[in-house]
């Protein structure tokens, strides 16, 4: 799971499994697609996103 903030400011967790696509619109604002359909829009960069997502896969995949 991946914290992100909504455009109103509210932070919500994404699990990042879900994230199909990550893209930045004319207006500046971040668009995640899920698997699901859902679409959220944020205020975190494309680039952070994608930090995120790899950190969290990262923190699984190390040895305990």
């Amino acid at each position: 799971m991946i914290s992100l903030v909504r455009q109103n400011g509210h932070p919500l967790i994404v699990n990042a499994d879900l994230i199909e696509t990550v893209e930045l619109t004319d207006e500046g604002t971040t668009v995640v697609t899920l698997t699901t359909g859902n679409v959220l829009a944020v205020v975190d960069a494309p680039e952070a996103v994608r930090a995120a997502v790899v950190a969290y896969r990262r923190s699984i995949a190390a040895p305990p």
